[in-house]
Order: structure tokens, then sequence, then C-alpha cells
């Protein structure tokens, strides 16, 4: 079956679900860069700052086993558009925090809230747009990550040196309650899934999804391609400016060009993947990352236009991989309990970037120059996640054929 979108109703549909998803990767994303203002605000020290950035993403990971008991009885606009109201509501708690506690609350809020709507908007486009057309899909509400490296960051950033800390968690709830509304007219009611009758308890789902083997080897690839991501990324900058030689004010450029490349390339990548395969498409992506993954962490001081021919590349592909890689993953789902599978997913997803960061920061440390020491053993060890995770594709099973929809405008 395919999907019975007209054209300009299923672009409406993308475009919707690219901005509901803005809203929520600008959210874990500008807790970061703020985070010098935000010791300054509440006297606290960088250990305490990491447990800040922490709790998004572990909250991510425990709104995804919650959610997967529940995700797939409910029909999914509904789902998304009140968890995305329960979202803006944490985030402006964030700007209204008066002090560290609550701040880490709204935070975990925010990612518990955060990581169902990232679920569901995986979920919903699995169950719209046709197989030979998702990753192309994939590809423009990936753009999503592009925008808030290029637009959303510096924005939040002059916001924030402009008036205060608070004001990109502002911002962020006025774009939620923004794309609420268009959510309310633009995106169909799917509620084909629904079938509470074949479900005994609440983690029969949940079972249901894990006792699949083909389920279980997706969510092992996913989990190897975010690893072989995340023991890298968190320590660009650090190694940037302590080895390379980059200087502080030129870090915005990183992330600039990175931003805007990925922004072109995302739907490319995505057009490629549907026109000649998404297993060759992810293979080819994927190793061709190898390239700048091993350079970015083995080189050593190089002027600044090499480090961003390297650190764009590095974007580019790295992320790029990913646009066929969800698409692979979301046609690895039974169509009944996809919900309940891209849930476990982001719970598995946030889980392998806690483990990547967090063993990548016992591999590292700071010699008495103030050199960033062991990164090469971390380059390794993301090449060596990225090529099992290569290797193990061709062992998931796809289903192909869309789910008959049944949709009916909200």
């Amino acid at each position: 079956m395919t999907s019975t979108l007209a054209p300009r109703a299923e672009r409406l549909f993308l475009l919707t679900l690219a901005g509901i998803q803005f809203s929520h990767i600008l959210d874990f994303m500008i807790i970061m860069p703020l985070g010098p203002i935000l010791m300054r605000a509440f006297a606290i020290a960088t250990h305490e700052f990491g447990l800040l950035v922490a709790a998004y993403s572990f909250s991510v990971a425990l709104s995804g086993v919650l959610a997967a008991t529940f995700i797939d009885r409910f029909e999914r606009k509904r789902l998304l558009l009140w968890s995305f109201s329960l979202f803006g509501l944490a985030t402006l708690g964030c700007a209204l925090a008066p002090n560290y506690p609550t701040l880490m609350v709204a935070r975990g809020l925010a990612g518990v809230f955060g990581g169902i709507m990232g679920a569901l908007v995986q979920t919903m486009l699995g169950d719209v747009i046709p197989f030979a057309r998702r990753a192309r899909a994939s590809g423009l509400v990936a753009t999503a990550f592009s925008l808030s490296t290029v637009a959303g960051v510096p924005l939040s950033l002059w916001l924030a040196n402009h008036l205060n800390w608070r004001a990109p968690f502002v911002l962020i709830a006025v774009l939620s309650l923004l794309f609420i509304v268009v959510g309310r007219r633009i995106l169909p009611e799917l509620r084909h899934h629904i079938d509470v009758g074949q479900r005994s308890h609440l983690f029969s789902a949940s079972f249901a999804v894990l006792a699949d083997a083909n389920h279980r080897r997706a969510l092992l690839y996913s989990a190897l391609i975010i690893f072989s991501g995340f023991t890298v990324i968190p320590y660009i900058t650090v190694y940037a400016v302590s080895n390379v030689g980059i200087g502080q004010q030129d870090i915005p450029l990183v992330y600039l060009l990175g931003g805007g490349a990925t922004l072109l390339t995302a739907r490319l990548i995505g057009r490629w993947a549907d026109h000649y395969g998404k297993l060759e498409i992810y293979r080819g992506v994927a190793l061709a990352a190898t390239v700048p993954l091993l350079f970015l962490t083995q080189v050593g001081v190089v002027p600044l236009w090499v480090w961003l021919i390297c650190t764009t590349s590095f974007f580019v592909l790295v992320s790029g991989r990913m646009i066929p890689a969800m698409a692979i993953i979301t046609s690895a789902a039974q169509p009944r309990l996809r919900g309940t599978f891209m849930s476990l997913n982001g719970t598995v997803q946030s889980l392998a970037m806690g483990l990547a960061t967090t063993l990548a920061g016992f591999i590292i440390s700071l010699d008495g120059a103030g050199k960033l020491v062991g990164y090469p053993v971390v380059g390794y060890v993301a090449l060596v996640a990225n090529l099992l995770a290569i290797g193990f594709v061709s062992r998931i099973v796809l289903h192909d054929q869309p789910v008959p929809l049944g949709v009916r405008p909200g």
C-alpha cells in the first residue's frame, strides 16, 4: 500500500515533522554552548554542569522504556501533540527555574517528553511515507539538525548574550506553541495500528518487539552507529583548541560550515538512497566517513582551513549516514509495533550515546601542558564500531510495504 496523502499534503506533513524535530533538537543542543553562562549564574562546577547535560539524555532513555508501554495504544497525532505541549511547558520551566535543582528537574522532564516526540516523529514518518521514498523524507526531516546548528544555536546564543540565559528557552517554548498550532491543522490522524485486544499487559508490546530477532538486530545496528559518533563528537571542540591550535573565536565557524553543508547534502543523500538503494548508500557514506573520523582524531597542529575541511566532511558524512540508516531501522519494524520499536530505539540510542561519551571520557585525559591525550585511541574505537555497523546492516530484514493508513485529516 502507498500513502493516501496528496503530494502537497505529504510535503506539509514532512515540513511539520521537521519543525517539531527542530524544536526538540534545539532544546537538546542549546544547553552545551550555554555552559559558561549557566555555571556563572548558578555558581556550579563543571561536574554539576555535566550532570545537567546528562539529565536530558538519560531522561530520553527512560522515556523510551516508558513510552514503549503505551505508544501503540493511542492515535499518533493526538499523542504527539500532547507530548509536544508538555515538552513546551517543561522548556518554559527551564526558563523560569530559580535555582540549579529546579533547572535539573525541568531539563529531565523536557528530555522525557522530547524523547516521546522524537520516537513519534520517526514512527509517523514510517507509517505515512512509502518505503521507496522514505530515505528522501528522512533527509528532509533531518534538515532540522542542520537548521538547529546553523540558525537555532547562533540565534539562541545571541539572545542569551543580549538578554539573559533564560531567553533561548522562552524562544523554544514559543516555537513549540507555534508548531502545535500548525500540527493540529496539518498532521493526519493515524490509528490503523491500534489493536488493544491482543495485548494482555503493559509490557506485552515491548516483549513482542524484543522477541523478534530482526528487531534486536536493528536495535544493535542503531546502537553501533550512535556509539561510533558519540565517542568522538563531544570532545571535538576541546581537541581543536588544545591540540590543533584553533582559536576559541573560530569555533563557531566549525558549526556554521558543518551545519550549512549538511543542510545542502542531507536531502541529496536521501534521494541517492531512494534511487540507488538504502543499504548501498549507507555503506558508501559510512565507509567515506572513516576518512575524516581518523584524520580528525589523529591530526596535530594544522591551519584553520584544513581543520574546517576535515570537520565539515565529518559532519556531512557522519550525520549523512544516519539518513539511510534511519530509513533502514524504521523499515525493520513490524508496522503494528513500529511506535513501540521506535521508542525502544530511542532508549537504545540514548544509552549508546551515554556509554560512548563515558567510555571516551575514561580514555581521554589532559597532560601537564593542557593537551588532550588518548583521542587517537577514541578514534580507533569509533572506527571499529562504524565498521561493525557496516558489516551488520546486511543482516536486517526490511518490511518494504507500509501499512494501510486510513488517514483522516485532523
